[in-house]
């Protein structure tokens, strides 16, 4: 819906003649924004903050990456608790053991689209491109994760399937609309043929690299970055 009113503005500003509307029109955009961010404030600060390592801005993580810890349920509680701050989650397989062997986990979760700059509160686009991608087009992003279990630990690996909406016509084209007839034949219009455009399918782009090292550090921020509780808390 948000990205609906971005491309409406855009075509609003690009064909209008007046530069009076046009000033309005960006008005109305800035206080938009401002009462976005004003909500951004009222947030709780634990939903926005991100427990992370200790890396450079620049430094990228390996993916899948190496997790030293032995409790498999803390580690898949993590991990849990780091995607549903993102996406929906669509099933989950723990990773298991019998007398044998260990079993691999698995966590899918749903399609979503994209955040947009309209919506700072969410946290599934990462600041830049890929958020002013998700601003300007349809896009929707669906993450696969597993947890194979190794002699050290576990490997972790986060995969972030990026999509494009694929569509049968541009968004305020005429194509397929109904056209008017002077030579008496009769036309029968209906609202279907004035309607938005249909979703064909979608186009698999590259990955999300970005949320993948956002997740990647987030999961390891809280498993490695574990601190004992307040003494208050163990006098009771």
């Amino acid at each position: 819906m948000l990205t609906f009113f971005v491309r409406l503005f855009l075509a609003r500003w690009l064909y209008c003649k007046s530069s009076w509307i046009r000033v309005r029109l960006a008005w109305a955009v800035v206080l938009f924004l401002f009462a976005g961010c004003s909500q951004l404030g009222q947030v709780p600060a634990t939903t926005l903050s991100i427990p992370s390592i200790e890396l450079g801005r620049k430094t990228n993580l390996a993916n899948p990456i190496n997790v030293n810890t032995q409790d498999s349920e803390f580690l898949w509680n993590q991990i849990v608790d780091t995607v549903e701050d993102y996406f929906q989650i669509k099933s989950e397989q723990r990773p298991t053991r019998d007398n044998a062997q260990w079993y691999e986990g698995r966590l899918e979760t749903f399609p979503q689209i994209g955040a947009t700059y309209l919506e700072p509160w969410r946290k599934d686009a990462v600041e830049g491109y890929q958020r002013w991608q998700s601003t300007l087009q349809t896009m929707r992003r669906t993450a696969n994760i597993r947890v194979i279990p190794t002699n050290e630990g576990f490997s972790v690996g986060i995969e972030v399937i990026k999509e494009l909406e694929d569509v049968d016509r541009s968004q305020f084209s005429s194509e397929g609309s109904a056209i008017a007839r002077h030579d008496g034949t009769i036309v029968r219009t209906g609202a279907n043929l004035a309607g938005q455009p249909i979703t064909l399918g979608w186009i698999r782009q590259e990955n999300d690299a970005d949320l993948e090292q956002r997740l990647l550090r987030e999961i390891l921020g809280r498993v490695s970055n574990v601190q004992p509780p307040r003494q208050p808390f163990l006098n009771h």
